[in-house]
């Protein structure tokens, strides 16, 4: 069992994500340990990028933030080698090809490896084309999360049966966000998932509140949350971490049942 997949062995588990360099490289590593200690199971790391098409407006701001900072792939392996100092928290990328690609594939998930990176999502890599670094990621024992969207109903066992880590469930169409519902009839596509993998299901996008989470985990195996969070940030900038602790500890307290 990777280390990812072994997070949600002791009960529903709750994924927090923020962009790494936001609003600084040393704050980052600060208010990940505090939303470890506020009970996150698994934590993904934004790598800012210039065109992320799957974000919504406000963490296209983080990004532009964080690359304004200067921020690069090697100052995030850097913090991520400050964090493994003093947490073995499971973490995971997110990040789109082309950085993956300019870095190199088998230099980037090398140091991955060599960093303690558990996962990696990539949501602009098709199914179709995963082939191109999937036994890369698994020679350096790093999982390639896949994503299901509501659209992918055709396509869930296929993907659903390589999947490694845990699976991210898309909740609604569109780019990330705050939603303050979420229509999708995830009971029907998590029975679909549950027929062919017994990989755990998270579900992110627009989920923020902790009557959201309560009720997805009813159905799932984790929530992901990132925008709620990266909002936080925004607002509270280098003096967020007692705002985001006290989130994160809401948060995850809504997926004890």
């Amino acid at each position: 069992m990777s280390k990812i997949t072994e997070a949600f062995s002791s009960g529903k588990a709750f994924i927090a994500f923020l962009t790494a360099g936001d609003p600084s490289k040393e704050k980052t590593v600060e208010f990940i340990l505090a939303m470890e200690e506020a009970g996150a199971d698994i934590i993904e790391i934004g790598i800012p990028f210039s065109d992320p098409i799957a974000e919504g407006q406000v963490i296209q701001n983080a990004n532009i933030r964080a690359l304004s900072c200067g921020v690069h792939t090697d100052d995030i392996f850097d913090l991520v080698g400050d964090i493994r100092r003093k947490s073995d928290v499971p973490l995971a990328f997110l990040t789109y090809i082309n950085p993956v690609f300019y870095y190199g594939y088998d230099k980037f998930f090398k140091k991955c490896k060599e960093l303690g990176i558990n996962g990696i999502i990539i949501p602009d890599l098709p199914y179709e084309e995963k082939g191109e670094i999937s036994e890369i990621a698994k020679k350096y024992d790093v999982d390639l999360i896949s994503l299901i969207a509501p659209t992918s109903k055709d396509r869930i066992k296929m993907i659903a049966k390589e999947s490694k880590g845990f699976i991210y469930l898309v909740s609604s169409m569109g780019v990330t966000g705050v939603r303050s519902e979420i229509k999708t009839n995830l009971e029907d596509i998590i029975s679909e998932i549950k027929k062919v993998t017994d990989v755990p299901v998270a579900v992110g996008f627009g989920v923020n509140t902790p009557e959201q989470s309560k009720n997805i985990v009813k159905l799932s195996d984790g929530v992901i949350v990132g925008s709620a969070i990266v909002k936080i940030i925004e607002k509270y900038g280098n003096n967020a971490e007692p705002y985001l602790k006290e989130y994160v500890a809401t948060m995850k307290d809504a997926t004890r049942i």
